[in-house]
């Protein structure tokens, strides 16, 4: 029975995901006390950006023709793979960056399909809660509607390519209480954030009881 955490924020000290994905852990580790977590995080511990595209040539390279860099790669595609797959549950935390997935994070992403093959349902069926999080608003009727391509992609990978039971805790504008200009948001920031804490638990206590 184990816990495997990804954090992929760039600001681990102040990182608003990890604040969800901190709830979630300790709902977790409340329910199931000793249960080990494996942990990683992309941006205090990054993997090699070259990785992904070593590992996905090595699988067309005949063993014995492969050099030693698409060996160390193919085998670091292979570990990360069983990480999840070791897993009996899954939390990551997320943030949208530029509009869209981090590149450290698809580079886990890929690597994980090179190394686990790009048809297997590593999560299937496994518990998994996604903690994703956005500085500025983009719901229906806002400025920024449609110009978020993080969740989406996220949800396809996690849901539909790797077949987790999956939930997602989300929080937008987490920028307004520093942002001048998103001042007049402040008020809705703080009870999303306050909605967003609420989901955090409920999510934690949801994963341990499966």
């Amino acid at each position: 029975m184990s816990l495997f955490r990804l954090d992929a924020s760039i600001l681990p000290g102040t990182s608003s995901s990890a604040e969800l994905a901190d709830l979630v852990e300790a709902e977790w580790t409340a329910t199931r006390p000793g249960v080990p977590v494996v942990r990683r995080h992309l941006a205090t511990d990054p993997l090699p950006a070259e990785a992904w595209a070593l590992a996905a040539t090595a699988a067309f390279v005949p063993e014995p023709d492969r050099t030693q860099a698409q060996r160390d790669a193919l085998a670091l595609a292979v570990r990360l793979a069983a990480e999840l797959e070791a897993a009996d549950a899954v939390l990551l935390a997320v943030p949208l960056y530029n509009y869209g997935v981090s590149q450290h994070f698809k580079t886990w992403a890929d690597l994980v399909i090179a190394g686990a093959g790009a048809g297997t349902p590593v999560l299937k069926g496994k518990p998994t809660v996604l903690a994703t999080v956005r500085g500025g608003g983009y719901g229906p009727g806002t400025p920024r509607e449609g110009w978020d391509h993080s969740t989406p992609y996220l949800t396809r990978v996690l849901s539909d390519m790797w077949e987790a039971d999956l939930t997602v805790v989300e929080r937008e504008l987490t920028l307004a209480a520093t942002n001048p200009a998103m001042e007049s948001l402040r008020p809705l920031a703080a009870q999303l954030h306050g909605d967003a804490l609420a989901a955090a638990r409920d999510a934690g206590r949801e994963l341990a009881a499966k």
